[in-house]
């Protein structure tokens, strides 16, 4: 009688398999903002693909862009002054 033995590796997680660690949550709620705009930012453009836009259309749109553009502005302010060094007083 042979005897059944598993041939591949051990079943363990790898890198891509396990939950996010904190820094990357905190990452991720940092940049919320930013990817919600971008999200209503998709909805418009793909509420236009099927139609010629109209004036409203156009104005949500632009909306829409500096909402995204703000929202990375708002970012960007925040992580210079995350890495701006202290002064030692």
């Amino acid at each position: 009688m042979k005897t059944i033995v598993a041939v591949q590796a051990v079943v363990t997680a790898d890198w891509f398999d396990r939950e996010p660690m904190g820094a990357e949550l905190d990452a991720i709620e940092l940049e919320m903002p930013v990817i919600s705009a971008e999200v209503d930012e998709l909805d418009v453009r793909i509420a236009l693909l099927d139609r010629v836009p109209t004036e409203l259309d156009e104005r949500r749109l632009r909306r829409a862009r500096r909402r995204v553009l703000a929202e990375r502005r708002t970012l960007a302010d925040k992580l210079a002054a995350h890495s701006r060094p202290r002064d030692a007083a």
